[in-house]
């Protein structure tokens, strides 16, 4: 659609996607990596049509050839937009911000409720069934799992079931980790309770925090505090390393795909931000 593409072109000039890019190349320069091409599409999922006003919801998909040493990565990531038309004209075009706020549910409950249980069981995971499962959905959605507003933990969860995490704890969605008939812990979908969660549990699903983000390994999990007061707003699952031995990760929210762990580029983060580095399944 070509008000898509002048819509963008548009943004692209203005100081909100400016800052963006600036803290994308600024990333890259951090680990001695560099922009070799930027591609981007746009796909309209929903019209709104009231009178003489047309609002578009698009996704717009960019995909970054990233040049490391002798390594190259493509890295890819979804962004959802919305523009509106009137009289075929561009009155407001924004980038659809996620509420992660919401991430708050089950805050209290979950920190009661991680030390209850004091039994061992170790489980073999499936670290590359875990990748595999991350990239086969990066970028859609199981319909095998209810899909959420704020996905990101929902959409990790998924991951290290694949991986083989055991589930426990159902029906009571403030105790364990764990999916079943359209209902669901906290821990499965709530970024902040997924990570005290993984630093509580001593039964099945578990994690064990590394010191550094270098010490994890495809399959582990990073969890995020973007603005360092104590609320964990995010999670991600590595997926590769890069030649400095540093994580990529996938992640839903924005939708994402060998992204640079430390979410420098993203307009989320601030010098604040604060990480928790897990080891699954040891």
């Amino acid at each position: 659609m070509e008000m898509i593409k002048e819509a963008w072109l548009r943004f692209f000039q203005s100081d909100e996607q400016t800052d963006w890019w600036k803290r994308k190349i600024r990333s890259c320069r951090n680990r001695d990596a560099n922009i070799v091409r930027i591609n981007g599409h746009g796909h309209v999922y929903e019209m709104i049509r009231y009178g003489r006003k047309e609002t578009y919801h698009y996704l717009l998909h960019l995909a970054l050839l990233i040049r490391q040493n002798s390594q190259f990565i493509r890295e890819e990531q979804v962004i959802p937009f919305k523009m509106q038309l009137e009289n075929d004209r561009i009155t407001e075009h924004r980038k659809m911000e996620t509420d992660l706020s919401s991430a708050k549910t089950g805050y209290a409950r979950m920190e009661a409720d991680i030390s209850g249980s004091r039994s061992e069981q170790r489980f073999a995971y499936d670290r590359r069934a875990a990748v595999q499962y991350a990239h086969r959905w990066w970028n859609s959605y199981n319909p095998a799992y209810r899909t959420f507003d704020v996905d990101c933990t929902n959409y990790v969860s998924q991951c290290m079931r694949a991986g083989g995490a055991p589930m426990r704890g159902a029906p009571n969605r403030e105790q364990g980790w764990w999916y079943q008939d359209d209902n669901w812990s906290y821990s499965w979908a709530v970024a902040h309770s997924l990570r005290w969660y993984l630093s509580g549990s001593t039964e099945g699903l578990k994690g064990k925090e590394m010191e550094s983000a270098s010490d994890l390994i495809p399959g582990d999990i990073i969890c995020y505090d973007f603005s360092g007061d104590g609320r964990w707003d995010h999670n991600t699952i590595v997926v590769d390393k890069d030649t400095n031995d540093m994580p990529l990760v996938n992640a839903h929210t924005d939708n994402s795909r060998n992204r640079y762990w430390s979410y420098e580029d993203s307009l989320a983060w601030t010098s604040d931000t604060q990480y928790k580095f897990f080891r699954i399944g040891e």
